[in-house]
């Protein structure tokens, strides 16, 4: 992607000192973690947004095999994974699927993973995935605070576009994050444990669940950093 460096852009903030984690679920595209999203007190600012959006969820998109996984790339380079932060907008919308449909309604982190050394805060999920193996499956999943997978440097890229999954509205601020994260492995191999097909079914393994990367038609990708 070229991307325009563009000084007016502001730090991004992440604020999840107080979140609280509900679920994890699988839902026949990937796994999720959702969050209890009634007040402010988990939110992203700064960077390109207009005021505080809320979190949502996070989920995850893979690859079956390294050389791809994540929907956005990098000098042409796919990674083997990538997580998406949902967030929405609650100053100006009163639901997450109201928000949704907005052309200012949400905003995705996206963070690049790769693989090399394990990564312990990463345990926790991976050794739940066994819980949501089957499309439709829940279990609890209190107490996670996404705030210990990202990685030290939040510098960013940001473009307008949409939701990767269907209804594939046209509402998403994307603030997808420079530096990669390194999982293990063993750890990568555990998301490809589940399947996309619910229990009783003919077994679908859960890969290539991403969107490959779509043709900017004219929209300027925005760099908060000098390349």
């Amino acid at each position: 992607m070229q991307a325009v460096y563009d000084p007016s852009l502001k730090p991004l903030i992440i604020s999840y000192e107080s979140c609280t984690s509900l679920e994890i679920s699988n839902n026949g595209h990937s796994v999720m973690v959702d969050f209890e999203d009634a007040d402010d007190k988990t939110v992203i600012n700064g960077g390109p947004l207009e005021g505080p959006y809320r979190l949502k969820q996070f989920h995850f998109h893979w690859g079956m095999k390294h050389s791809q996984g994540s929907e956005h790339t990098v000098d042409s380079k796919s990674f083997p994974s990538e997580l998406h932060l949902v967030h929405w907008n609650a100053r100006k919308y009163a639901t997450f699927g109201e928000a949704a449909a907005a052309p200012d309604g949400l905003a995705v982190v996206g963070i690049f993973l790769e693989t090399g050394e394990e990564h312990a805060n990463m345990n926790r999920l991976t050794d739940a995935l066994y819980m949501v193996k089957f499309k439709g499956t829940k279990a609890q999943f209190r107490t996670f605070n996404p705030k210990c997978l990202l990685p030290s440097s939040l510098n960013y890229w940001t473009y307008p576009g949409s939701l990767t999954t269907p209804p594939l509205y046209e509402s998403v601020t994307w603030i997808v994050l420079k530096e990669p994260v390194r999982i293990s492995e063993k750890q990568l191999e555990k998301f490809r444990t589940l399947l996309f097909t619910s229990e009783g079914d003919e077994r679908i393994q859960m890969v290539n669940n991403f969107r490959p990367p779509q043709p900017l038609k004219g929209r300027i990708i925005r760099a908060s950093f000098k390349a």
